[in-house]
């Protein structure tokens, strides 16, 4: 058992709270996702799926450079994912991994961005949360995670993202098991957290956080995390 097991003897409610104020308190705003618009959040977020954010990171630039060289713009733009063949696009996304595969899924995203909302995001974004969630699951390589990423960091909706280290750290606190259902601890944070935008994208950040620093896979550093006293 671990030092922050205590978490699951109080109420589901006192206990998600306790743990976002205690995160908060070591690690303060996390001021994510790190991006320059909503499109490179979403870029950023279907990029980072099985690989640390620093790959994700010279991708990113890139494909700023890259574009700088046609246009004079450092930017990740819609305009610039959409008039690359999938082969120039996989080279240039390389550090992420998965390159052929992510050069697909951003191909994806922009030919439904485009076919569905005439590429605006201001468009897309103005669907309601449930439905908008159920059009990005059909979207080749959009899982829950990456969904919801696009959902609460690029169009600011009300949902809790749940991640492996959400998942870790929460079983760990006993309040639920490791191998729990995506969707079954996403109702469980969101029916016991208030549905806050700005406290659900920073108290994922502050979990992601945690995870790196103290509550890792093998090795934890339980004597030093916030959550252990």
């Amino acid at each position: 058992m671990y030092p922050c097991k205590h978490y699951g003897q109080k109420s589901l409610k006192e206990a998600l709270e306790e743990i976002y104020r205690k995160l908060y308190s070591e690690f303060g705003p996390q001021g994510w996702w790190p991006a320059e618009s909503s499109f490179e959040v979403i870029v950023g977020a279907i990029l980072t799926q099985a690989v640390n954010w620093s790959n994700v990171e010279k991708s990113i630039q890139n494909l700023k450079d890259y574009n700088q060289g046609l246009t004079g713009k450092a930017e990740v733009t819609l305009e610039l994912v959409d008039r690359l063949d999938q082969e120039k696009l996989a080279a240039l996304i390389r550090p992420s991994g998965y390159y052929n595969m992510k050069a697909r899924k951003l191909k994806a995203f922009t030919h439904f961005l485009l076919e569905e909302y005439g590429g605006s995001l201001g468009e897309m974004f103005k669907e309601s949360l449930e439905d908008l969630r159920g059009k990005l699951l059909r979207v080749y390589g959009l899982g829950p995670e990456t969904a919801d990423s696009i959902l609460l960091y690029a169009g600011g909706y009300p949902i809790f993202v749940i991640d492996a280290y959400t998942k870790r750290l929460f079983s760990r606190c006993t309040l639920t098991e490791e191998e729990v259902d995506y969707h079954y601890l996403q109702k469980l944070v969101m029916d016991n957290f208030p549905p806050e935008v700005e406290r659900y994208n920073e108290y994922h950040a502050l979990i992601v956080a945690a995870g790196k620093n103290f509550c890792k896979k093998s090795r934890p550093d339980c004597h030093n995390c916030p959550l252990s006293g």
